[in-house]
């Protein structure tokens, strides 16, 4: 055990956190790309030295990128091992998913921090770029069969070698972007917020010393394993099952499933994928290190006062099975990676409903709904307005679910629609919530949205979706009804159509002054609809979340005494 006293660790924990926090802001305000500088689609953290375990991590970043960056950080580890030339000021960089986890969209930086000569510990910066090639413009190309029709895949390679910047790195990441002065002005804000995170870890380090910052790293993940621990003894032991399905691969038309057995015993849980679908040909496989940070991330759900640390998982046995889409190998596409991780997280919710009900959530809208809108301007400069949106959160035993928030896998916001429509020749038509989208219950889940989006360039777009749940609804919980389904359609000469896929489609060809329209789902419900409060439906109705025909269908008449 260590020695350093409770009042020590509270306070180095607190200045970690803050530097972790002081990187994060400072690329959100030096970012060039909506992605990074409006929605925070990036994260930064502190990794040990020798295992790559995340330490701290900052609080604004995305909680996927906790576990992912630790397998970012020991690929870096390894690397530096068989080359042998680790030094001070070097500077790693790749995208590789395989790797790293995600998709090649998120850029990853890593830098090892000495401290007297020898290595302490890693810093690393992740970020969503904004185009990094690929056959479709933002690189959430829904038909894509490998990695290569993407982007460009860059495997660990030294961006700066002590200190001095390779140039010839930077040469090649711009010529393979359609838009390198955003690519330029990522990459800076990265390392801007590495350098940063120097400067802080060596104040840090000169006022309490290395010793004792080293012993507190150490503290806090001890602490968080017996947390976790002690919040998995208070579960009842057992199993439980859950599954769900992702509509399709974008390629064939075949749903596949997310399976998942929750096991607890005394202190120790297990949360085993088998009897999930094969590897597929479409981007919606994920590489393990995403698998096991979504578990991670699930877990944080379920517990939220336990501190960003792998020490929480140390009490937790992940299970992907090899050769399933969860464990998808080089060069398997991972692009749509966030549609499947979010339908492990539904799972994992549906699967702790019966395990304790009163820790219980229903599933969230379930999609990104990753949408690319992309084109020419008349002065032959090429424009990529990517984005994601927004849709309803479950509910749980507390309350109704969040509207109009984002998906559960980030704390990310959703890009603003003033900041879209000054950045690209687009307008909003309709940013709007979507009425009887929510699942029905005791408490009801959060409403989706409605958006439609016209292009106002005279040369069009072209557009690309990348979503979910257009066919497998939003489940609810402890009696919970679902939610509405995702629906995306797209305006043409002869009126309104819809993809055949439901919810993926490459190669849509705008004219100006044509739109796309998405209807994102809600969230599931929580209880039986029978339950909840009258006068709480009558509210709803008056507010237009919910219409008169649906309360009565869904809720029975009595809501409408309560309306007076």
């Amino acid at each position: 055990m260590t020695a350093i006293d409770p009042v020590t660790l509270s306070i180095l924990s607190g200045r970690m956190e803050q530097i972790a926090d002081e990187m994060d802001a400072t690329l959100f305000r030096a970012a060039f790309n909506p992605i990074i500088a409006e929605a925070h689609d990036a994260s930064h953290g502190l990794y040990h030295a020798q295992t790559g375990d995340t330490l701290v991590q900052g609080k604004s970043g995305l909680p996927i990128f906790v576990g992912v960056m630790s397998f970012a950080v020991k690929a870096v580890i390894e690397k530096a091992a068989r080359d042998g030339d680790l030094q001070d000021g070097d500077i790693y960089i790749f995208n590789d998913a395989h790797i790293g986890g995600t998709h090649l969209s998120d850029m990853r930086l890593v830098r090892p921090y000495f401290r007297d000569g020898q290595l302490f510990c890693y810093l690393a910066s992740v970020g969503h770029w904004h185009d990094l090639g690929g056959a479709v413009p933002g690189n959430y190309n829904p038909a894509a069969t490998d990695v290569f029709q993407e982007a460009f895949n860059l495997p660990p390679v030294k961006l700066a070698r002590a200190g001095q910047i390779n140039q010839d790195i930077i040469d090649i990441l711009l010529r393979n972007t359609r838009l390198p002065q955003s690519a330029m002005g990522d990459l800076n804000g990265q390392l801007g917020a590495l350098d940063l995170g120097v400067k802080r870890m060596d104040a840090l380090l000169d006022e309490y010393g290395a010793n004792t910052v080293a012993e507190a790293l150490d503290a806090l993940g001890t602490r968080a394993e017996s947390l976790m621990r002690a919040q998995i003894q208070d579960l009842p032991n057992g199993r439980w099952h859950a599954h769900d399905y992702l509509d399709n691969d974008g390629i064939n038309d075949t749903p596949l499933k997310i399976n998942l057995t929750l096991e607890i015993a005394d202190d120790q849980m297990r949360l085993d994928f088998s009897g999930t679908a094969d590897q597929c040909a479409g981007p919606v496989n994920i590489a393990l290190p995403t698998a096991v940070a979504t578990a991670y991330v699930a877990i944080k759900h379920m517990f939220p006062d336990l501190p960003a640390n792998a020490g929480v998982m140390k009490p937790i046995d992940v299970v992907v099975p090899e050769g399933s889409l969860l464990a998808a190998k080089f060069p398997a596409p991972t692009g749509g990676y966030t549609e499947t991780i979010l339908r492990m997280i539904d799972v994992v919710f549906a699967a702790f409903a019966q395990a304790a009900p009163e820790m219980g959530l229903a599933n969230a809208y379930g999609t990104i709904n990753a949408l690319s809108i992309a084109g020419k301007r008349k002065n032959g400069q090429p424009w990529v307005m990517f984005s994601f949106y927004g849709g309803g959160h479950g509910a749980s035993l507390t309350g109704d679910g969040l509207n109009h928030g984002n998906a559960p896998i980030s704390t990310a916001t959703i890009p603003p629609m003033e900041i879209l429509e000054a950045a690209y020749p687009v307008m909003f038509r309709k940013w709007a919530l979507r009425p009887d989208s929510a699942g029905a219950g005791t408490h009801r889940g959060g409403l989706g949205a409605e958006y439609e989006i016209e292009v106002l360039e005279e040369n069009g777009a072209e557009v690309f979706l990348f979503g979910e749940r257009g066919r497998f609804a939003p489940k609810g919980a402890c009696g919970g009804g679902e939610a509405a389904l995702n629906g995306f359609a797209y305006e043409q000469d002869d009126g309104w159509h819809q993809p055949p896929l439901a919810s993926k489609m490459r190669g849509i060809r705008l004219r100006a002054g044509q739109a796309v329209r998405l209807q994102t789902p809600g969230g599931g419900g929580y209880g039986t609809p029978a339950d909840r409060a009258p006068d709480a439906v009558a509210r709803d109705v008056a507010r237009g979340l919910i219409s008169a025909e649906a309360a009565d269908n869904t809720y029975g008449p009595k809501w409408r005494k309560a309306r007076g």
